[in-house]
């Protein structure tokens, strides 16, 4: 059945969300900060494993670069579309009205956790990729691998952020329902070197979610999202 792994993905952010609200409910503030603050030196290691896998190569017995170009390029214009239309804001808006339905209005962490969680789980290549092969031919494994990675990173989340975390589930079923259904509709239409830009892209977006995590100055990483598609055009 092709769409089940986008299905698999959302139960797990659920269920690693929901445990993870239990938990929190019974942890102290420091304990909450700490394991926030680990949680985001996680992220940043994975993003930075992610843009190195992509960036670097072994040529001739030495180790090289490349794609900086197209990296520096796709940042620079992707943040400068995403600031003139404000994606941040309208996210936050999104999140400010799933606080009044949920019945959160006292959770002063919602809508940050909900932005920061839906940045996290959104991004990177396995998003992406799992969802083309879901739609293409009904594999989902890996969006089944990316599902028990969300659900982990939910759960500590979520035990230092509150349940906003939990809705990070709505953006990911949206996006990769989407992708999936494209893909049953066009076929395997993105070449290897775009989805290669993607992820490489990708993870340095992963990295500034976790720089967010371990500091008090935000980077307004839903404003550089657009980034990844200037990525993929290029690859293209």
């Amino acid at each position: 059945m092709r769409g089940i792994g986008t299905l698999i993905n959302v139960a797990c952010i659920l269920l690693g969300g929901i445990a993870g609200c239990i938990a929190g409910n019974r942890l102290k503030e420091n304990i909450r900060e700490t394991l926030m603050t680990m949680t985001g030196i996680g992220v940043i290691v994975l993003g930075m494993g992610g843009a190195m896998a992509k960036m670097l190569s072994i040529s001739d017995g030495n180790l090289v670069s490349g794609g900086t170009i197209m990296m520096i390029v796709s940042l620079a214009a992707g943040t400068l579309i995403g600031e003139i239309l404000q994606i941040e804001d309208k996210i936050v808006k999104f999140g400010e009205w799933l606080k009044v339905k949920s019945h959160s209005t006292g959770d002063s962490a919602f809508v940050n956790g909900f932005v920061t969680a839906s940045c996290t789980v959104c991004i990177g290549a396995m998003a992406v990729i799992g969802a083309i092969q879901d739609g293409i031919s009904g594999d989902y494994s890996v969006l089944a691998a990316k599902g028990v990675i969300d659900a982990i990173i939910i759960c500590i989340m979520a035990a230092a952020q509150g349940k906003g975390c939990i809705f990070s589930a709505i953006p990911v079923g949206i996006w990769q329902g989407t992708l999936t259904v494209a893909a049953m509709l066009a076929g395997d239409f993105l070449p290897v070197t775009a989805l290669d830009n993607l992820s490489f892209v990708g993870s340095v977006l992963i990295l500034c979610v976790g720089v967010n995590l371990v500091r008090e100055k935000q980077i307004r990483v839903a404003n550089v999202l657009p980034s990844i598609l200037i990525a993929v055009i290029w690859g293209l």
